[in-house]
């Protein structure tokens, strides 16, 4: 009994770690959201997200880190997006590219999560927030940013 009562708490935790993360990337898509159209203080935002959302069931920690990461390295994200884009940055409806920027970032910086994953999360964010196609548009970028920012998991993978 106690072997698979510690099965289900572990698999709950898991599971809580997940939507915990999945919720932070909602919050903070709004956010890049908001930065992007006014370009107040990321901080101030920040602060601003914490006050007035029911925080009790997000991955702080990740909200911010992510926040704060994406929007200190913006340029350079979008320095590897343009390549990848068949119109101009400044073209991509700005939802869209908050969701875009979050997935490069994970893909660039957060090793942890499978490559697999972030884009899936990308497109459900997209199906949410974004336009009609945006789900397509999300896919089809982080899909080809993929392959340069996880080589050695994609690698890995095909070796299975």
């Amino acid at each position: 009994m106690t072997g698979e009562s510690s099965k289900r708490s572990g698999k709950s935790g898991r599971s809580s770690m997940i939507e915990g993360r999945r919720r932070a990337r909602r919050l903070v898509v709004q956010a890049l959201y908001q930065w992007q159209l006014t370009k107040d203080s990321v901080h101030g935002i920040e602060a601003e997200f914490r006050v007035d959302n029911d925080m009790s069931k997000v991955d702080v920690d990740y909200f911010r880190d992510l926040l704060q990461g994406v929007v200190a390295s913006a340029n350079d994200l979008d320095g590897m997006i343009e390549p990848v884009l068949t119109r101009k940055l400044t073209a991509i409806d700005p939802i869209e590219l908050a969701i875009v920027r979050l997935g490069v970032f994970e893909l660039r910086e957060r090793l942890d999560i499978p490559y697999r994953v972030v884009i899936n999360e990308g497109v459900e964010l997209a199906k949410r927030f974004g336009g009609t196609d945006g789900h397509r548009f999300v896919n089809r970028v982080l899909d080809s940013l993929a392959p340069d920012l996880r080589k050695a998991e994609l690698q890995a993978g095909q070796a299975d």
